[in-house]
């Protein structure tokens, strides 16, 4: 195994609340306007899959250019630029505009500043419902479709071949700004890369939106289970401190959990 059952079991475990509250913050959004005048994008949903990658691709780029010229202050600006506008748009479904101002601020200076586990992985179960309730409206199943199988490609490449990611996931991990899940234990780290989680959100909530499923539908939570559980494989049969592109096997979830969604709609 990658790591111990009782860390494997809390990393799976985030994984699928972090998925839950996702879902629960698009659901709210579908019908309501984002926070602070924030713009959804406006792409064709039928090709949004290409300048989403393409912005994906970008973004990596510029983060690893910071790495490289060790220009930190600015990766922590953007850092908390992001943490803080997801919280307040994902806080907000919860407990209202105001308190989200003032929770985000308080759990965004906190991560970054007073680096705690519990702080981090909090966070992190809020942050990608938000990403997923400004993109959602520019997908359909094709493009998502399309979107998870070239992310899948991209993240064999990045980890076994160019190995990009590893650098940057190690670089963020040093710098305790890592976008993702991060489970300490003993002289270990256990992670689970932002768009490891995001990405198959995103799959999810298009589904639910497609089928037109409410919250209290439990077809809504078999794309997330089936995800969940190839993520579970991988870690399972993966070997310790060895790094593996975790995509392709969430990829392969979600479309199994979609096959196993048609035989209930």
């Amino acid at each position: 195994m990658k790591h111990n059952f009782k860390v494997i079991s809390l990393m799976i475990l985030l994984f699928l609340v972090a998925q839950i509250v996702g879902l629960v913050v698009v659901d709210y959004y579908n019908n309501s306007d984002l926070p602070l005048g924030i713009e959804k994008p406006e792409f064709d949903q039928q090709t949004s899959f290409i300048p989403l990658f393409f912005f994906m691709l970008v973004a990596t780029f510029l983060i690893l250019m910071l790495f490289k010229f060790k220009l930190f202050w600015l990766w922590k600006f953007w850092f908390f630029l992001s943490v803080f506008i997801t919280l307040i748009i994902s806080l907000n479904v919860f407990f209202g505009i105001i308190f989200a101002l003032i929770f985000a601020f308080i759990l965004t200076l906190w991560r970054i500043f007073i680096p705690n586990p519990i702080v981090h992985n909090f966070s992190e179960l809020f942050i990608y419902g938000a990403m997923a309730a400004i993109f959602i409206p520019v997908l359909n199943l094709l493009s998502i479709f399309v979107l998870l199988i070239l992310i899948s490609i991209y993240d064999y490449i990045a980890v076994i071949k160019t190995k990009h990611m590893i650098k940057m996931a190690k670089t963020q991990s040093k710098a305790k700004l890592f976008a993702g899940l991060a489970v300490p234990y003993g002289k270990n780290l256990a992670i689970l890369g932002g768009g490891d989680i995001g990405f198959p959100l995103l799959f999810s909530a298009v589904v639910m939106m497609y089928f037109g499923l409410g919250l209290f539908d439990f077809r809504t939570y078999i794309v997330p289970l089936f995800s969940g559980l190839m993520l579970l494989v991988l870690f399972v049969y993966g070997e310790k401190k060895k790094y593996y592109p975790a995509m392709p096997y969430i990829t392969l979830g979600c479309v199994l959990g979609l096959g196993v969604l048609l035989f209930f709609v």
